[in-house]
């Protein structure tokens, strides 16, 4: 979702969109050693694991039921996103709901389709052309 934990816009906003419907986020990340800046995140997430500071990483199995345990929900009532299929993976082995991120468009579409809820941004309508010389 923060490739390098650079700012995705899309992304952001799709996580913002799910916690205003009432769905409980987290970003779990393999960093080790790292420290970034984490201004939103309170308001974005429910729950933030850091491999570094947790001493776990994926795709451990135990970095996610921690995750899982923070948030409070079973792994059935979950889904990961992570652009390494290995990842994904081995969330799934645990019964979690694994969506591979290849790209923005792809990961909101299917996040949608699991949840029924919009997570993309709405297009502006754009303006009628103005009929100029009253035609």
């Amino acid at each position: 979702m923060f490739a390098g934990f650079s700012r995705a816009p899309a992304m952001v906003n799709a996580v913002r969109r799910a916690k205003e419907s009432g769905l409980r986020t987290a970003l779990l990340s393999n960093s080790w050693g790292n420290d970034y800046l984490r201004d939103e995140w309170d308001q974005l997430f429910d729950a933030v694991v850091i491999s570094g500071e947790v001493g776990m990483r994926k795709p451990e199995p135990e970095i996610y039921l921690h995750t899982l345990g923070l948030l409070d929900v079973a792994p059935a009532e979950a889904v990961f996103v992570d652009d390494l299929e290995r990842n994904v993976r081995a969330a799934a082995d645990l019964g979690i709901t694994g969506v591979h991120h290849r790209s923005y468009a792809e990961t909101i579409g299917e996040l949608e389709a699991l949840f029924g809820v919009r997570f993309a941004a709405r297009r502006a309508a754009r303006p009628a052309l103005e009929k100029q010389g009253g035609r």
